[in-house]
């Protein structure tokens, strides 16, 4: 039984999971709290006492699901709010004392690569590999990977500190604006466009995006007209890129209280869904492959494949 935590600049999600042959989970019990947690770092450099508590809330949650299912392997990480800020400390100290969680933040690099490793098995069969990117709240990775005899390789991988929380706040209330939209999406352009040149030879026709984040899985909920989230459903959906990306385009003329309305977005998230649009038309700009797979999976699934990794080659080494 395994336990993994990814505390990020928005959201602070649990999974437990049980490995199961040949190489898949079985997830056990799952937790999703959005936290904030990087709320007003971009101009402050502090973690807010009020965010700060908010996510010692939800992490005495995850704590008391650990200690249910009495999970011995945990591990917990933290992203780009917790880089940032001057102030991680008081965060990682009050989430031993006060919630028995060992928080380590975790490098852009570390980062991008466990998003990768979560979302691998999702590269398509008839592909020669995909471009990986995670759409956070903090920062945003992209992981381009090819296939060989061992499996996925990296081919490049780079992490910017832009993401939709962020974003949001650089814009205010622009950025739950049409006019906003436009504006995050050209500059998004400009910001990625650095990382195309690094990968001149991506091939849309035997390549694909391969795309996780709330926006993402969010865009493809839309476009699959659920009522509702449905994780089953859209998780390693395929899409056709360009009507993805009208599904942002159709959203973006919207307001914050009719996209509250929207069953896969809610209240909660409304006032971000054009911030995190934008950054993904960017993307898909740069990188214009004609199909897309959705991946509700990344950081969680790559630490769950990570730890079982290491406790196998831990067993073999005993055995020796």
């Amino acid at each position: 039984m395994l336990a993994v935590l990814d505390l990020g600049t928005n959201n602070c999600r649990l999974l437990i999971a049980r490995s199961a042959p040949p190489d898949n989970f079985r997830v056990v019990d799952s937790f999703s709290r959005i936290v904030r947690l990087g709320e007003g770092v971009g101009e402050s450099g502090l973690l807010s006492d009020t965010a700060i508590d908010r996510t010692i809330a939800a992490l005495k949650i995850c704590a008391q699901r650990i200690s249910r299912h009495r999970v011995r392997h945990v591990r917990a990480i933290a992203t780009q709010a917790a880089r940032q800020a001057a102030n991680t400390d008081i965060l990682i100290a009050r989430a031993r004392d006060e919630a028995g969680i060992v928080l380590n933040v975790i490098s852009p690099e570390d980062e991008a690569d466990l998003a990768a490793l979560g979302c691998a098995p999702l590269i398509g069969r008839k592909y020669q590999g995909a471009l990986i990117f995670d759409i956070g709240g903090g920062s945003t990775e992209i992981v381009w990977q090819r296939k060989s005899e061992g499996g996925p390789v990296k081919r490049f991988a780079a992490s910017l500190p832009v993401g939709v929380v962020n974003l949001a706040e650089q814009y205010g209330a622009a950025a739950r604006t049409r006019t906003g939209f436009e504006t995050m999406r050209e500059a998004m352009r400009a910001r990625f466009a650095p990382l195309a040149d690094n990968i001149p030879d991506f091939d849309p026709n035997r390549e694909h995006l391969l795309g996780t984040s709330g926006t993402v899985t969010t865009l493809a909920a839309i476009a699959l007209k659920l009522p509702r989230y449905n994780r089953a459903k859209v998780d390693a959906s395929w899409h056709e890129t360009p009507k993805l990306l009208q599904v942002a385009d159709r959203i973006s003329r919207m307001d914050v209280g009719a996209l509250a309305k929207i069953g896969s977005i809610g209240p909660e998230r409304a006032d971000l869904m054009l911030a995190g649009s934008a950054i993904f038309a960017a993307i898909c700009a740069l990188w214009p492959s004609p199909m897309l797979r959705v991946a509700d999976r990344g950081l969680r699934e790559g630490m769950l494949r990570q730890m079982r990794d290491e406790l196998s080659a831990h067993r073999r080494r005993a055995q020796a």
